[in-house]
């Protein structure tokens, strides 16, 4: 498998990987392709224009060499801009700045957007309730739907590894 000199080295040397304390808002997502998983964790501010930003940004990621280069990717990307310009990042966006990815990883990078966008829907249900529009709760049914699948999943494989202990 083939990767860009910019997923290694954002494998290899992230800025932004670890648990920050005290966020405004954490996200988590999952992937069912895979199981990995993802955690990012986001302060957030207002800039001169009283829009709300992202000041700083954390994650943990369990997974592989895409699902964590995708992770710091969005890390970057995401890094002072406001959240409604990170409610508009699409998935194509993380692969263009990792300069692709082998397309059997491609489903790796999901859980990043996945992760923004249920931890965005979290920080409005708390502070801004009347911005959750129809699409960004849709979205987050379906990031919730994919979690309560991972669960069972994960439940389901250790009652019968424990079993056959």
């Amino acid at each position: 498998m083939q990767y860009s000199n910019k997923v290694l080295k954002f494998f290899k040397r992230p800025k932004h990987s670890g648990q920050m304390k005290n966020p405004d808002t954490i996200g988590t997502a999952g992937s069912l392709h895979c199981g990995d998983t993802m955690a990012i964790y986001l302060k957030i501010a207002k800039n001169k224009k009283n829009q709300e930003f992202i000041k700083d940004v954390k994650y943990k990621t369990f997974g592989c060499v895409a699902a964590i280069a995708s992770s710091e990717a969005l890390a970057r990307i995401i890094k002072k801009k406001t959240l409604k310009e990170c409610l508009e990042l699409k998935n194509n966006d993380l692969v263009y700045e990792l300069h692709g990815l082998p397309d059997i990883k491609i489903h790796c990078s999901l859980i990043g957007i996945d992760a923004l966008t249920d931890a965005i829907y979290l920080y409005y249900s708390k502070n801004h309730p009347e911005l959750i529009t129809k699409e960004l709760q849709d979205k987050e049914d379906e990031i919730n739907r994919k979690k309560q699948i991972l669960e069972t999943r994960y439940k389901e494989w250790y009652d019968k590894e424990m079993n056959d202990f």
